[in-house]
């Protein structure tokens, strides 16, 4: 039996794309988070693309296919990451992998897919550097470096913020970035930095950090957290009467910001190239089509793996698959650069990253960021 398909194909030259006698299944990858601290993110990803997954195949398919998602719990951490992909990739067979759902988890197991020239798409990993592991890597997630400037520039100019102070965790590859890219941002727009403080996943107390904050009297606190920390952050700042608005990056940016901070939760900014509040015709459908299957509201994260199904989509479409893993790999590799797609976090495509050592790059997303503001339990578009 065919690694990737479970039925014989027969291409029919007269549509210029495969087409099948049989209905086939190609199998694909979802190397997600679903349990851990990251399973807040990790399970609105799993939901985005079997919503997407069912949508597809509900309409026929990918030129008649059946897309099989194999769905792996990757836990957030970097060694059952490299785990799961092998498993994906060498076990499975699948022809890609969405994932892993941390950029740290991402560092580690791409490497494992660039070595057996699988293409590996990441939905939510925007710390610098995934892209440069090789050409088969590729991601709708916006970088870091592309959102946290304008995040700031935003609402600087709303809240008169003239000096911030910064908190980062210290022991993650997406919090380390994130400051970086704060820290160069800041020094851009020459916004002086009055404290920084560090801390760690899994920290509970943050009096210390926030204190020497308080003292230090900023307009605001840009802080590079995942949601977990992030949210117990904002809330002891306002216990202990730091009022002043919060920028944050990706990792802030979660509709679970309203669940751990409650009434705390106002003054979050954020940026992103989906909003909740985006009124466009993909998005409301997006939003009501999750809504309808998930009896919650969607976040930026299921919204982002729902628009990466459609875009492999795309690009298997204008694809021949052959049923040899490695000819198919390729081929989907191949035609996934020249993608352009507008779903619900907007218009889409992909540019090459910059390579290290003479070596290929793998392909970073080109959107436009949304800045928002939290306010009264919900994210506010700011212009």
């Amino acid at each position: 039996m065919n690694p990737i398909f479970n039925k014989s194909l027969v291409a029919l030259a007269a549509l210029g794309v495969v087409s099948f006698a049989h209905a086939a299944e190609v199998k694909i990858g979802v190397a997600a988070a679903l349990s851990g601290g990251a399973g807040q993110y990790g399970n609105a990803i799993r939901n985005g693309f079997q919503l997407a997954a069912e949508e597809v195949n509900a309409k026929g398919g990918v030129n008649g296919n059946t897309i099989k998602l194999v769905i792996e719990d990757e836990q957030g951490k970097k060694e059952e990451a490299i785990n799961v992909f092998k498993k994906l990739i060498f076990q499975d067979k699948v022809l890609m992998v969405f994932g892993p759902t941390l950029s740290n988890s991402a560092q580690a197991a791409d490497p494992i897919a660039q070595g057996a020239k699988t293409p590996v798409f990441g939905t939510s990993n925007t710390a610098d550097g995934i892209t440069s592991i090789g050409d088969y890597v590729f991601r709708n997630s916006v970088t870091e470096a592309d959102v946290l400037p304008e995040t700031i520039k935003v609402a600087a100019r709303h809240a008169n913020i003239k000096k911030v102070a910064v908190l980062y965790g210290n022991d993650d590859v997406f919090t380390k970035s994130g400051y970086d890219n704060f820290k160069k941002a800041l020094e851009d727009l020459k916004i002086p930095v009055t404290t920084t403080e560090t801390f760690a996943k899994g920290d509970v107390d943050f009096k210390a950090q926030l204190t020497k904050i308080k003292a230090s009297n900023p307009d605001a606190i840009v802080l590079s957290a995942l949601i977990a920390e992030g949210g117990p952050i904002m809330v002891a700042a306002r216990q202990l009467g730091i009022n002043v608005p919060f920028i944050g990056g990706n990792g802030m940016n979660s509709v679970r910001i309203f669940d751990l901070a409650k009434e705390k939760s106002d003054g979050l900014w954020v940026g992103s190239p989906w909003s909740i509040e985006n009124q466009t015709a993909e998005n409301t459908r997006f939003i009501a089509a999750y809504k309808a299957k998930y009896n919650a509201a969607p976040d930026q994260f299921a919204a982002q793996a729902y628009d990466a199904f459609y875009i492999v989509t795309q690009a298997l479409g204008k694809v021949s698959l052959t049923g040899k893993l490695e000819a198919d790999r390729k081929a989907l590799h191949d035609a996934l650069p020249a993608v352009k797609w507008s779903g619900a976090t907007g218009s889409f495509s992909f540019r090459q990253a910059a390579g290290k050592g003479g070596k290929p790059a793998g392909y970073d997303a080109v959107q436009t960021p949304i800045v928002m503001s939290t306010k009264a339990g919900k994210y506010v578009i700011e212009k």
